[in-house]
């Protein structure tokens, strides 16, 4: 992990989040699914006069009353906090999913003979009647944001409406009952109507894909969430915004504010270096693009006192050129450049040349040269060429920077990685990309040397415990190990698609078999796809030659 004395944020302990539990109530509307919610006292301690789904916090009688469920063993390892569900939208709704001795379901008159006011499991043993379990389905897990002072770890249930039930509010917790579509909610919330917090809003979103209830019952499990999520905030437009952690932002707030601080602005701006450690920053170049997303990344690692190392100074582009000598004042002690395509080398030159303006002394530019298979574009000779393993070192007295430099041919026959090794960070130029795959293009890119230089990279994430990795596009990735897999595993079902659309038309080419292999893809795209279709047609034929 980053060093914490190099973290822009005191680093300090989330408190406990306790076990709790939420039911969805699901039933069939006029215009499709609709959910039961209701509405938190304006006095509530937590989330006043928000709009929520029956739950709360798992209670110790919860542990106890495991037997009576209907079905024993149903619930799996969640079963203590659908107790809970249950229990809770009786308390809060009056509403029961459960059987009477005989098998027979709870009705609106048997429920006249409880009392909401007291413990609900004796009177359910006195009775005979049984918890319905069983017709609860695991959705998903929500624990509360790490910055928020009260926290939960909440399991997300879902369930038909009982027959012949009707919801009546406590009036001490919960008030409003209403049943209401998912895309109603929203929009309502939208219009500031109707408040929600960031997991009910999400959820709605998932819901309102389903015209039926019984279909998001289905796509639901027994024991398994869909997913499991601790939100993280950053800033966007200067407001609070959160993300789950299959969001391009979520990494990079991991790494900068790993307490869960809402503190980070997450919009692209390109006129001046964004800090994500202390003696790290990223300042994003203004060539925005299908190919580039944003912009290209140049990150600026060290300070004043150890002097920078500048990796990927970008495209020939004055401003951004100036921009990276003025936060430096030329203290440039070399600039690396991940491969010579570009959005990524030429601005190396340029900004030599202005530091040596400035403090008399030329930084080397150092990388791998251009390849006799690069285009004329990415012509490249470095300064010196690094070698595959060699390490580039600052200080400032207080710490040590340790870049090791890693050969990733693949992209670009010249690519070349950088880890940050004291800070467990993957420099990853345009071989791994933030929310995209990197495009192959032949001759001097190659899908096996792609392919074996991840295998690479996901050996350095082990050996070196490397949490992040830093893009030559987008935003900061965060479990890097996790990520390569993926990203592997994405390369080989690609692979896995050209080769039956090469089975099904043998002789047809590569016009004919985009479609069929990119099918998912949008069509605006496919030029850029065919590239690296091409680089799979030939690693796919070169092992069939093996």
């Amino acid at each position: 992990m980053a060093r914490p004395t190099l973290q822009l944020h005191p680093r300090k302990e989330p408190v406990t989040a306790h076990p709790a539990a939420t039911l969805l109530l699901l039933r069939d509307g006029a215009l499709g699914v609709e959910v039961l919610m209701t509405r938190r006292s304006p006095t509530a301690s937590f989330l006043p006069g928000a709009y929520v789904f029956p739950g709360g916090r798992v209670d110790p009688d919860d542990h106890q009353a495991h037997t009576l469920a209907r079905t024993p063993g149903t619930g799996g390892r969640y079963r203590t906090a659908a107790l809970a569900a249950l229990r809770e939208t009786f308390e809060e709704l009056g509403i029961l999913l459960a059987v009477q001795a005989d098998g027979k379901p709870i009705t609106r008159t048997h429920l006249q003979a409880l009392d909401r006011r007291q413990a609900l499991y004796p009177q359910l043993q006195a009775k005979g009647w049984s918890l319905t379990l069983d017709q609860a389905r695991m959705l998903a897990c929500w624990t509360t944001d790490r910055s928020v002072p009260k926290r939960f770890d909440t399991a997300f249930f879902a369930a038909l409406m009982p027959d012949q039930q009707d919801p009546v509010a406590d009036e001490m917790e919960q008030f409003e009952p209403v049943w209401v579509r998912p895309e109603d909610a929203l929009t309502q919330h939208q219009a500031g109507n109707f408040f929600m917090i960031f997991p009910t809003i999400r959820t709605l979103h998932w819901l309102e894909d389903f015209a039926q209830a019984e279909q998001a019952l289905a796509a639901c499990t027994e024991d398994d969430p869909l997913w499991n999520s601790c939100p993280r905030g950053g800033l966007v437009g200067g407001q609070p915004t959160r993300f789950m952690e299959h969001e391009a932002p979520y990494g990079e707030l991991a790494l900068v504010c790993p307490d869960g601080q809402l503190a980070h602005p997450l919009d692209w701006q390109h006129e001046r270096p964004v800090p994500l450690l202390r003696h790290l920053h990223r300042l994003t170049a203004p060539n925005a693009s299908v190919m580039t997303g944003p912009g290209t990344n140049s990150y600026i690692v060290g300070n004043a006192a150890s002097g920078y190392i500048v990796i990927d100074p970008g495209p020939l582009l004055e401003d951004h050129i100036d921009r990276l000598l003025a936060f430096t004042a030329g203290k440039v002690t070399a600039i690396i450049c991940t491969h010579s395509h570009p959005d990524h080398s030429p601005a190396a030159r340029p900004l030599a040349q202005a530091c040596a303006l400035v403090t008399g002394r030329t930084p080397p530019v150092l990388g791998l040269a251009s390849a006799a298979t690069a285009r004329s574009t990415a012509a490249f000779t470095p300064d010196r060429a690094l070698a595959d393993s060699e390490r580039l070192t600052l200080h400032d007295g207080e710490h040590a920077i340790t870049l090791r430099v890693v050969h990733t041919p693949g992209h670009a026959a010249n690519h070349l990685c950088l880890i940050l090794e004291e800070d467990g960070l993957l420099f990853s130029g345009d071989h791994i990309l933030s929310g995209s795959t990197t495009i192959i293009d032949p001759p001097d890119g190659d899908m096996s040397a792609y392919l074996d230089s991840l295998d690479r990279l996901a050996l350095a994430c082990k050996q070196d415990r490397i949490e992040f990795i830093l893009p030559a596009h987008g935003h900061v990735i965060g479990e890097a190990a996790q990520a390569i897999a993926q990203l592997k595993a994405h390369r080989l079902r690609r692979e896995a698609k050209v080769l039956a659309a090469m089975r099904c038309a043998p002789r047809a080419g590569l016009d004919a078999w985009l479609p069929l292999a990119y099918d998912d893809t949008p069509n605006a795209l496919w030029p850029l796809a065919k590239r690296s279709l091409t680089a799979h047609v030939q690693r796919i034929e070169q092992l069939a030659m093996l």
